[in-house]
């Protein structure tokens, strides 16, 4: 699994392309941010999809303590890694 992380700040002005069907998920580390995604289709939410952001497999380290971390609903239903369903060809 490959794992990649980008520091996205007011000062180096950076973006991020996430190919579609690639699983991301974000953090923000400020008191405030502004975070706006710039889509290829229209929104279709029976296509939305998910992995549980807390999932102990994925290692990923949010840089924020999990008792402190605010979750969306949406967000803390999403199945764990190994138990997420691809709509995407292997």
């Amino acid at each position: 699994m490959c794992k990649r992380s980008v520091e996205l700040t007011e000062e180096n002005h950076l973006q991020f392309f996430i190919p579609k069907g690639f699983a991301h998920g974000f953090s923000v580390l400020s008191e405030t941010a502004v975070f706006q995604y710039k889509c290829d289709e229209f929104y279709h939410p029976e296509a939305d999809g998910g992995i549980r952001i807390l999932d102990d497999s994925l290692g990923i380290d949010w840089r924020i303590p999990t008792d402190h971390a605010i979750l969306s609903e949406k967000d803390t239903k999403h199945p764990l890694l190994k138990d997420f369903e691809s709509p995407f060809l292997v």
